[in-house]
């Protein structure tokens, strides 16, 4: 009788090729997060100190939410 062994796990990124695809999938997700940072900073540029103070928010805080530290 033979027996198969299908216990092994696939990871998704097999050999070189792999790696280029995970390459340029971190290149992408990289534009995709600076777009996001840069809108979100825009539209909080765009309020007033007043409307800012509203939301619980500094000028000098625009920077951390947008990228997300905060």
């Amino acid at each position: 009788m033979a027996a198969l062994d299908n216990t092994r796990i696939a990871t998704g990124s097999f050999g070189l090729v792999g790696r280029i695809g995970a390459y340029f999938t971190s290149v992408a997700h990289m534009v995709v997060d600076w777009n996001n940072a840069r809108v979100t900073r825009n539209a909080l540029n765009g309020l007033t100190d007043r409307e800012l103070s509203d939301i619980g928010m500094c000028r000098g805080d625009i920077d951390m939410v947008a990228e997300g530290r905060r």
